[in-house]
């Protein structure tokens, strides 16, 4: 019986080569005594449920495992407990940023388009698709009930009126639904410094159109969202 062969599994040497560039790469010690708070994301494939892990809890695999797709890869085992990406069950999960965060103000980077206006024909053009789909269908209904929650007259003192006033932005580029399925198979150099470039040219075209609204007011239409239920 064969079987995917992924970066994720042992070499003939014993070593996990991405496990290895990430524990050389990163300091994890340090990461967890950061003032900053970090929080991924990774499912649990025995329960569909996502687990966050904040910054003492961040390990090599625990960053494999955020980014792991089970039509690619074995899923990487934390404590006894199977993991996949974690957007099939948040992307990204908001629920701490609302909890554990004191800023009202929220930046999505959006790196899977909402919208196609060209159908999938081929096999991995259709199993892109999904994944997105699935990834962003998680958020969408988190956005949607804070868009629920702001029109309530009075949410009251409660957690729902810390959802009901998060501030929303979103950063994104139209360059990425150009992108076919095997651009997230493309690990060359260029394309890299292509995404980067793109990056920081739509963070740019963001703090000069929406820069003084933060702080101040959503940016999302949340409007929109509604219309979509």
């Amino acid at each position: 019986m064969s079987r995917l062969v992924s970066p994720y599994d042992l070499n003939p040497m014993g070593k996990n080569p991405l496990r290895a560039i990430l524990a050389e790469t990163i300091n994890f010690e340090r990461l967890a005594g950061a003032p900053t708070k970090l929080f991924i994301t990774a499912t649990n494939v025995r329960t569909g449920r996502g687990h966050v892990f904040r910054n003492n809890t961040v390990t090599p695999d625990v960053l494999l495992a955020s980014a792991c797709l089970p039509t690619m890869f074995q899923a990487v085992e934390i404590e006894g407990d199977p993991y996949w990406d974690g957007g099939y069950s948040g992307n990204p999960t908001i629920t701490p940023l609302i909890r554990e965060c004191k800023s009202q103000d929220t930046i999505l980077v959006q790196i899977n388009p909402v919208e196609r206006e060209s159908s999938p024909r081929s096999a991995p053009e259709i199993l892109n698709r999904l994944n997105e789909v699935s990834f962003n269908a998680v958020l969408l209904k988190e956005l949607r009930m804070i868009a629920l929650l702001r029109q309530v007259a009075d949410p009251g003192n409660s957690e729902g009126a810390q959802w009901a006033g998060m501030r929303i932005h979103r950063i994104a580029s139209e360059i990425l639904t150009e992108l076919g399925a095997s651009s997230k198979l493309n690990a060359e150099w260029e394309f890299f410094y292509l995404l980067r470039d793109e990056g920081r040219r739509s963070a740019q075209v963001f703090l000069e159109s929406y820069a003084s609204n933060l702080g101040r007011r959503s940016t999302l239409d949340f409007d929109v969202l509604l219309e979509q239920i």
